[in-house]
């Protein structure tokens, strides 16, 4: 079974950014990245009670999904909850007040395009923790992270697998930043309560995927963006381990671009001032987008021992 995600990355910015958003203190604590990470994890939380709370099983079944997927979706929404209680517990007993949850705003209006949003979210989370790792200090802290790693990569291969597209469609995780994250997962978030403690990003102007996916390599791509853009730009894809930047065009408010042979699976694109072998917040002037790129054939040696 496969269901095509046209409209997977346009999702992402189908509602107003209405999160908190600071800039960057000068220096991250562990405290500030559990709030970062207990932030995602409310948010996926809720979002999987609730598709589980509205759409019952039977709904998931005419949909063309099995018994044993929605089964699998209720322990999503388990592990879900248990890193909100874990991390919660965490930073109560750092001396620090937990991040309440928001108000959301998920676009998905039947199981197919809930799935289809779930598989980009996971994607997201996953890129989330391999991203955010490397500030973390606290070597327990570091071990929670990865281990809350694996558990959504997992997730991502079984909702990449039920949409019918490749699962390990990379030999890597990308990892992506704390702003490019709350880029993303800000979309959904229409109001947080007052109380919440200020995180320490920012949201830089959307990037929107403006044609059909998943996408190949060599193959011309479009995006949108509504910020100005009268400065020399690329267009710079992440994937893996890969960070390539392309040259682009811009005509009546449409990049024009090509996706690069190094990229695959579920990548993400920045407008960026430079060409860059390695992305940083400075260079990023827009994005990111999420792009869903086949992968080719898998070529191995079989001899190679």
């Amino acid at each position: 079974m496969k269901f095509q995600s046209t409209a997977a990355a346009s999702l992402l910015f189908s509602v107003a950014i209405a999160a908190p958003v600071v800039e960057r203190q000068a220096a991250i604590t562990d405290a500030d990245i559990l709030q970062y990470a207990l932030t995602l994890e409310h948010l996926e939380n809720v979002f999987y009670k609730g598709a589980i709370s509205s759409m019952p099983e039977q709904e998931f079944l005419d949909a063309g999904f099995t018994s044993e997927y929605y089964t699998n979706l209720k322990y999503i929404a388990s592990d879900e909850e248990q890193h909100v209680l874990y991390l919660e517990a965490a930073l109560k007993a750092a001396g620090a007040t937990p991040v309440a949850a928001c108000q959301y705003k998920f676009p998905y209006t039947d199981p197919k395009s809930f799935v289809t949003l779930a598989s980009v979210l996971e994607g997201v989370g996953t890129s989330a923790y391999l991203g955010g790792a490397g500030l973390i200090t606290s070597k327990t802290y570091l071990g929670v992270a990865g281990s809350i790693l694996v558990t959504e990569a997992l997730h991502t291969s079984l909702q990449r697998f039920n949409l019918g597209e490749v699962a390990p469609a990379n030999p890597y995780g990308t990892a992506l930043g704390l702003n490019p994250v709350y880029t993303l997962a800000a979309a959904f978030i229409t109001s947080c309560p007052a109380s919440n403690a200020a995180l320490p990003v920012k949201a830089f102007p959307a990037l929107t995927a403006t044609q059909g996916e998943p996408t190949s390599q060599g193959i011309s791509f479009t995006f949108s963006t509504k910020m100005t853009l009268t400065q020399k730009f690329y267009i710079t894809f992440a994937s893996g381990l890969n960070v390539t930047s392309v040259d682009a065009t811009l005509n009546n408010g449409q990049i024009s671009t090509t996706i690069p042979t190094t990229i695959t699976g579920q990548s993400y694109a920045f407008v960026t001032s430079s060409s860059v072998t390695a992305l940083n917040d400075s260079v990023i002037l827009a994005g990111p987008a999420i792009v869903e790129v086949t992968p080719p054939s898998p070529q191995f040696d079989i001899s190679q021992q």
